[in-house]
């Protein structure tokens, strides 16, 4: 009886140490006993830009699979990105995807951090350091496409003022690059191979004379003041272009409150819903859109895939080119109903 009852013991332990061992991935499955990679994406700010970068993330979180993904908006620019990666790298993330706050001055951070992780670059590149691979938009093209709007909004030619939160990132730059380009006509310039312009100087062409170019480092009390300020030095002000998302909404309520608004024509980047607004009302000509959700979305796709072994999803170049889309009152509609989609999707899953 008491061999028989040592037995029964013995095979009760076995059973209850291999139920134990079936658990032991942190509390992550994805119901075929593999751990899920732990992923973080990291923006350079916060702003509604953001946010549908963050839905693409949750989509695809939820549609593929096998990840667990953290989203982080740094509220202080540089030294708080700088802190949340050294947080993320202290709890052992398996991959990270970063815009970059200023890519030349954090490079030798950067590769501090690939050393450690998976480390790919979205929305903005820091091209000297060794992250694995850049997922955007050619900025410079889009810059160019982003001229060619202006073109259409003042035919007859004009002065155009150009609003930027920085000008760090490079992405800022060469969005930059490509409008002053395409409106004095240059020959288009190869991407890695760009030679800028200097801020303090007017550019004039045949028909465009680019007055200025003002920052605001994502102040948007500056942001709107720079708008307003222009308004007063530029009397013969034609068009005001602005490279990041918030940039037309402030140069939109400058114009209203100095009652020129359809009289300056605004030309931007992204999709905020006062530019989308004002396109639909007539007020400002178009935007060029990155579609952010797709970074998001495709920034999880790859570092997954590298994460898994399949290092194929890396591009000769280092670059995934995710394109960009050119809104204006041809197109609004349709454009924006896809952005509400995913702003929905977004909010959902969040």
């Amino acid at each position: 009886m008491i061999k028989k009852l040592t037995f029964i013991l013995t095979a009760l332990a076995v059973v209850l140490v291999a139920g134990c061992g079936n658990n032991s991935s942190n509390g992550t499955n994805d119901g075929d006993d593999k751990a899920k990679h732990k992923i973080a994406y990291v923006t350079n700010g916060i702003d509604p830009f953001w946010d549908l970068c963050a839905a693409g993330v949750r989509q695809a979180e939820s549609e593929l699979g096998g990840v667990e993904c953290e989203i982080h908006f740094p509220t202080k620019g540089l030294a708080d990105q700088k802190s949340i990666m050294e947080s993320l790298m202290a709890k052992g993330i398996a991959g990270m995807a970063v815009s970059p706050v200023d890519a030349d001055g954090q490079t030798k951070f950067l590769n501090e951090i690939a050393s450690q992780t998976k480390l790919i670059t979205h929305d903005a590149d820091a091209p000297k350091s060794e992250r694995l691979v850049y997922i955007g938009t050619d900025n410079y093209k889009a810059g160019r496409a982003l001229g060619r709007l202006v073109k259409e909004a003042i035919p007859d030619g004009g002065e155009v003022a150009i609003f930027v939160g920085r000008l760090e990132q490079l992405n800022a730059r060469q969005r930059r690059q490509g409008v002053i380009d395409e409106l004095l006509d240059r020959p288009s310039q190869t991407l890695g191979q760009i030679k800028f312009d200097e801020v303090a100087k007017v550019f004039k062409g045949e028909k465009y004379t680019i007055v200025d170019t003002r920052t605001d480092n994502f102040v948007m009390d500056a942001a709107k003041s720079n708008a307003e300020d222009a308004i007063t030095k530029y009397e013969n002000l034609a068009c005001m272009v602005g490279l990041f998302a918030y940039n037309p909404p402030r140069c939109l309520q400058a114009i209203k409150e100095a009652g020129k608004l359809g009289k300056i024509k605004v030309c931007g980047f992204d999709e905020d819903d006062a530019l989308l607004q004002a396109i639909k009302d007539g007020h400002a000509h178009g935007t060029i859109s990155q579609q952010p959700w797709n970074y998001g979305y495709q920034s999880v796709k790859v570092l997954k895939s590298i994460l898994d072994g399949d290092n194929s999803v890396i591009p000769p170049n280092k670059f995934i080119d995710l394109g960009y889309k050119s809104v204006t009152a041809k197109n609004i509609d349709e454009f924006w109903s896809e952005k509400n989609k995913m702003a929905a999707l977004g909010k959902k899953k969040d």
